[in-house]
């Protein structure tokens, strides 16, 4: 019997890969799997030695978190991303930003006749969430205002999947009109530490906020800069009353991140070393791939920041072009997985190793 719950989601994306990602295995070179965003480098050892310095606390972990995970959260959006002021006290840990994206609209008590604005391209887990809340979606082209009594409205810069970056007046643009919808405002700032051709900036930002947090929350995640994928390390911070709502929400949900990771999240947040040189090993591999898929005839469009090269084959149907490259034992994901307007894209993933991206250069190589 499928639940009701599962009847309201679509199918998961990359299941439909399956065949294409069969066909790529077929090559002898082994396949180079640039579909996912799955970080392959190592934990950084700083991360790992906190990990194990509370692994002997038999006690509950607080669901708000430590003080001094909420305080290097505060820091290092202030070092890192220059934005001052925030409270620790409006820092929440998440397990992972993907369920937080998940659950954010039932944790808001969003439901039936509620809407949720999401981008035309966008990261499914925000449709996703609307379902499982039972709210409608409705996807916005760039620059479009959401509709009146809109409940919530997502935003990402850098994008995933296009690797855009919207500027300080997009984003305050984006954020008035939401305000003016009646919408919080969710800003997916996962990837704003991995610039490449311009800066991304944080909704928290008074140029971007006007000077208030008032309905406007941003998302972290630590799996990307400082490759802790397989820690479930995220936080949502912003509007404190918002945050303090969900917060007694997710004490009643049991949605706590687990103790160790809190520890593993502190060092990661107060070390900014590893996360440089991270985002080094991302721009190495963007500078080995990119010029690759030019030289294949590909054009790579936005993919201003981010993990992603946001890509398109002379025009052609993404699922032609998946196609064209799991024939050389490379796996992309087709722009359809984020919107009908991605039908000519694929997305092309930076998070393989060295070795995996030299292989997929070669192979693109006319």
């Amino acid at each position: 019997m499928t639940s009701g719950t599962a009847k309201r989601l679509p199918d998961f994306p990359w299941d439909s890969l399956a065949d294409h990602a069969a066909k790529a295995r077929e090559h002898p070179g082994g396949v180079v799997d640039l579909s996912v965003g799955t970080p392959v480098d190592p934990v950084p050892e700083v991360i790992r030695h906190a990990l194990g310095t509370v692994a002997d606390q038999p006690g509950y972990p607080t669901t708000h978190g430590t003080p001094a995970l909420r305080e290097a959260a505060v820091g290092a959006l202030a070092r890192r991303h220059g934005v001052a002021g925030l409270d620790p006290a409006a820092v929440l840990p998440t397990i992972g930003s993907k369920e937080l994206v998940a659950w954010l609209p039932t944790l808001l008590g969003l439901g039936p006749g509620d809407v949720v604005a999401i981008p035309a391209l966008a990261y499914p887990t925000y449709e996703v969430g609307a379902r499982l809340a039972g709210a409608s979606v409705v996807r916005l082209a760039d620059g479009e205002p959401p509709p009146a009594g809109t409940s919530l409205v997502w935003l990402n810069s850098p994008s995933n999947p296009t690797g855009r970056v919207l500027s300080a007046e997009q984003l305050a643009r984006a954020v008035a009109d939401a305000r003016a919808a009646g919408a919080v405002v969710a800003s997916d700032e996962c990837y704003l530490a991995l610039a490449w051709t311009d800066q991304p900036v944080s909704v928290l930002l008074p140029s971007v906020s006007g000077g208030s947090l008032d309905g406007l929350l941003a998302v972290h995640s630590l799996s990307k800069s400082s490759s802790l994928a397989g820690y479930r390390a995220g936080f949502v911070t912003g509007d404190p009353a918002l945050v303090s709502s969900l917060l007694e929400v997710r004490k009643h949900a049991g949605m706590i991140v687990p103790r160790p990771v809190q520890a593993a999240m502190t060092a990661a947040l107060t070390d900014d070393a590893h996360v440089a040189e991270q985002r080094e090993r991302y721009r190495a591999r963007r500078d080995v791939l990119l010029p690759a898929l030019t030289a294949a005839g590909f054009a790579v469009d936005h993919s201003e920041a981010g993990l992603y090269l946001w890509s398109t084959r002379a025009g052609e149907d993404a699922w032609d072009t998946v196609g064209w490259l799991a024939d050389r034992g490379i796996l992309a994901a087709p722009g359809t997985f984020y919107g009908p307007t991605g039908d000519k894209h694929v997305r092309i993933a930076l998070t393989a190793s060295d070795e995996r991206i030299a292989a997929a250069a070669t192979r693109l190589t006319p």
